[in-house]
């Protein structure tokens, strides 16, 4: 078995002497950086796990080829600073790079550090080659790649604490699986998981939603109601979609995260809240905060540990297996016997998949059900050509003659199949909000 390779980059001679002499830093195969270019370019060009980089003022250029890079998703990185404010440096920390220590160093941490992530990095090499026909799986999380061996670890660090996590992710990443796979690896893991639209919330509703409500608290209240902070007591609250809360309903979730109380609509009895929580977008929350989408003081409640989940291009290393993954399962299911053939296999390894793994699960299922022994590219339906909302002939293609609430069924309809029934995802394609794709649903009689 092959050592963890750890790339180091230090400006100081004297400390890097003292790391290079290290019994912790020994343990790896070393990749010292050189003059002959930037720091940033050597790493995409080395196989390596883990860097250790000494930064300075002047590395401004090397954080924003990490921002755009790939490898932000492979390895980890151990950043060493004057402390001096960056917000590159700040973001890629947001971004889940690793650690940032700032001076004055306390060295020992840093050793500790390397320690630990040498124990993670060698007992992953041992179970990949244990493990080499198949894709590991870390709780609910199927995966091999570095990007995936990446957030196993992240996971593990952060599901032993207390600290509320903000997931980042594209839509179909699997966003709702870390957070499972987080509950699972917590010590709530026999406490409940419970999880929660936040872009389906009705604004009237949401703080029966959140907080409960008492029978006779407002029309309609037949009975009482317990609200997910109660249902989830003792576990994980999971709040997907975050930034579709409207903003002004923010503030009651942040006064609960702030000084732990709430209390059910209609009771004069306050309840003191015993959750861990989880939430998720699939925006830059940087981006979603200008927007004037998610407050700021909730922002900083919520991220005291930010996890990125890397989309399927990222870990293209393992779409075949997880397509395979997929296909057995159902296999299992079904007790059949199905195979992918040899040009399926290459067409689900170049597609883009921009759906992520909902969209190859998705593909998959739709597959199995239309083939019959042998899954052919044509079963897949990934050649549907992609149609440009402004193209004219867009509007060539629409019927003359046809009620306009028709048109708007057929297309909620249309895309949410395309969707597999996902309803954040047809929003965003149809261009409204979750509520509003709802209260169309529910205007349609589509709900079910």
């Amino acid at each position: 078995m092959s050592k963890p390779r750890l790339f180091i980059h230090l400006r100081d001679p004297e400390l890097a002497e003292k790391l290079l002499q290290s019994p912790a830093v020994r343990q790896f195969v070393i990749i010292k950086s050189s003059d002959s270019s930037a720091w940033s370019e050597q790493l995409q060009q080395q196989e390596c796990d883990l860097a250790v980089i000494e930064s300075d003022e002047c590395d401004n250029d090397d954080y924003q080829r990490l921002l755009v890079s790939k490898i932000l998703t492979e390895i980890d990185f151990i950043f060493i600073s004057s402390g001096t404010p960056n917000e590159l440096l700040d973001t890629l920390m947001r971004r889940g790079a690793g650690y940032h220590f700032r001076a004055p160093l306390d060295f020992g941490s840093v050793i500790d550090t390397l320690q630990d992530f040498y124990q993670q990095l060698s007992t992953e090499r041992k179970q990949v080659k244990a493990t080499s026909s198949e894709l590991d799986q870390f709780g609910m999380l199927v995966g091999s790649s570095k990007p995936m061996l990446k957030l196993y670890r992240t996971i593990r660090k952060v599901a032993i604490t207390e600290a509320n996590v903000l997931i980042v992710g594209e839509s179909g990443a699997g966003k709702e699986l870390v957070a499972n796979t987080l509950h699972l690896a917590s010590l709530r893991a026999d406490k409940p998981f419970v999880a929660i639209n936040c872009g389906a919330l009705s604004p009237e509703l949401i703080d029966s939603e959140l907080f409960g409500h008492i029978k006779g608290a407002f029309t309609g209240a037949h009975r009482d109601h317990q609200g997910v902070f109660a249902q989830a007591e003792g576990g994980t609250l999971f709040l997907d979609e975050i930034t579709e809360m409207p903003i002004e309903q923010q503030v009651k979730l942040l006064r609960v995260l702030e000084n732990g109380e709430y209390r059910p609509v209609g009771s004069d009895k306050t309840f003191t809240a015993n959750v861990r929580i989880a939430a998720a977008t699939n925006r830059d929350p940087m981006h979603a905060i200008a927007e004037d989408m998610l407050r700021e003081d909730l922002y900083f409640r919520l991220a005291q540990f930010p996890v990125a989940v890397p989309s399927l291009r990222d870990r293209d290393e393992d779409i075949i297996g997880l397509a395979q993954h997929f296909l057995a399962y159902r296999n299992v299911q079904e007790q059949q016997s199905k195979q992918f053939s040899a040009e399926a296999q290459t067409l689900i390894a170049t597609h883009s998949w921009p759906g992520n793994v909902r969209e190859l699960k998705h593909a998959v299922e739709r597959a199995y059900i239309l083939a019959d022994n042998t899954i052919e590219p044509e079963h897949l339906l990934l050649d549907e050509p992609h149609i440009d909302a402004n193209d004219d002939s867009v509007a060539d293609a629409i019927p003359t003659g046809v009620r306009l609430d028709e048109l708007e069924k057929a297309a909620i309809l249309r895309t949410l199949a395309k969707n597999g029934g996902n309803k954040t995802d047809t929003a965003q394609q149809l261009g409204v909000s979750v509520k509003t794709l709802y209260n169309k649903l529910e205007k349609y009689q589509l709900e079910r």
